[in-house]
């Protein structure tokens, strides 16, 4: 799924809009504080697409993401008034991680709200980095049930909040990754991917590249279950989606900040969009850790998994953006169940025994290739643990194998039923 932002939009303009200028006085007034990033080349990568592709390494710095960007540049523009009624944030993690370390540095008290299933990694670096400066508060299935916490707060206290990306300052400081790239390259890149939540960073991104870059086009990756920008695209203003799937939680936002959205579309079609499967997010995530050394989370990885799916220009020079590292290890088991499923590697099925000895036995002897690992099994009926109805995951060697499984079950007089991921059984699963 893509989309560009060539077409109309009915969005009204900025009252004051984003410019390249904001975002290099931005990079001054980060720089004592936010690392300069590396910007590394990636040969494996570059050999798999024939393109030269860097890797922009947001997840080295202190707080692992880019966030910190944001934060600081906006509080440090913040009144001696404003500081002294505090500040408050929401955010999937990433964005409180910045905005707490700003806290502690500025000696200024703030409290983060988060959504209930922000990963525990996430919370104790929130904690560590704010140390007694932060109050960490857990509301809501969802960010933006957090955000309404947070906007509930600030009317209720008068502290100031800090958004994650719907305010000009936190763009401009997320747009800093843009005026750092092209000084570290020796020419303009053809293409930058950049990973999208509500859009912040790469309204600053596309902000900055599209004053001070002369060709360069920006491809923003949304994960497909949380397509808020694209919704955008297509309704012509922000639209809160029904349903937000929460693994990518990094980007994982039901609606569109204004203003990114606003200075994307003035931007034109130098930026378009499109979304990737989670499942190919994992498969991802495994590679950038087992053959680069990179502990990408879910949000991370979104711009290589983008990479390795787009028709890139041999020879042309592409920078991805790996945005954070905040990766909860509790999480793994996760990560690479859904990468099977995606590779076409791990299936489940229910089975129905004939209610006689020796169905499991043919099952594994006649059904099953010499490939095929059982890596889960179990009896639905919990009275009746020798024939009956089972839950079986099997685990291919190659996906090409499922033809001749399917074909073997079809053969077989035991009833087999493949559960379709996506479909409501399937759901029990994950």
């Amino acid at each position: 799924m893509t989309a560009d932002l060539s077409k109309g939009s009915r969005v009204s303009p900025l009252a004051a809009p984003l410019t390249a200028a904001d975002i290099d006085e931005a990079a001054k007034r980060i720089s004592g504080v936010v690392t300069r990033s590396p910007l590394q080349f990636n040969e494996r990568l570059s050999e798999a697409t024939g393109a030269n592709v860097y890797l922009k390494r947001e997840d080295l710095q202190a707080v692992r993401s880019y966030k910190a960007r944001g934060a600081f540049n906006l509080m440090a523009q913040l009144s001696p008034e404003e500081l002294a009624a505090g500040v408050v944030c929401s955010s999937a993690g990433n964005h409180a991680q910045g905005f707490a370390m700003a806290c502690r540095s500025m000696r200024t008290h703030g409290r983060v709200y988060v959504p209930a299933k922000t990963p525990k990694q996430k919370r104790d670096r929130i904690r560590y980095h704010g140390r007694e400066f932060i109050e960490l508060i857990a509301v809501g299935s969802t960010y933006d049930l957090a955000a309404a916490a947070a906007l509930e707060d600030v009317a209720r206290t008068g502290a100031t909040l800090v958004p994650p990306y719907d305010d000009v300052r936190t763009m401009a400081g997320q747009g800093t990754i843009a005026a750092e790239l092209l000084e570290q390259l020796d020419q303009e890149p053809e293409l930058v991917i950049v990973p999208v939540g509500g859009g912040g960073c790469i309204a600053g991104i596309t902000t900055y590249l599209a004053e001070r870059a002369s060709g360069t086009s920006v491809l923003g990756v949304e994960p497909a279950g949380a397509a808020s920008m694209i919704a955008a695209l297509a309704a012509g203003e922000p639209v809160t989606l029904e349903h937000v799937d929460q693994f990518v939680d990094g980007a994982a936002v039901a609606r569109a900040g204004a203003l990114p959205y606003a200075a994307l579309a003035a931007a034109g079609d130098m930026v378009a969009f499109t979304t990737v499967d989670e499942g190919a997010v994992c498969t991802a995530m495994l590679d950038l850790y087992q053959n680069d050394g990179i502990i990408a989370e879910p949000a991370g990885a979104l711009s290589v998994t983008a990479l390795l799916e787009a028709d890139i220009e041999p020879g042309s020079t592409v920078v991805c953006l790996i945005s954070g590292g905040n990766n909860d290890v509790s999480r793994y088991n996760e990560v690479v169940e859904r990468s099977l499923v995606h590779l076409g590697l791990k299936h489940y099925f229910l089975v129905d025994f004939p209610q006689e000895p020796g169905a499991l036995r043919r099952f594994l002897d006649e059904v099953l290739g010499p490939g095929d690992d059982i890596t889960l099994f179990e009896y639905v009926k919990r009275n009746n643990r020798e024939t009956g109805e089972a839950l079986c995951g099997v685990e291919l060697s190659a996906a090409t194998d499922l033809e001749g499984l399917l074909a073997r079950m079809e053969d077989s007089d035991i009833h087999v039923e493949l559960l379709e991921p996506g479909s409501p059984t399937y759901r029990y699963l994950t």
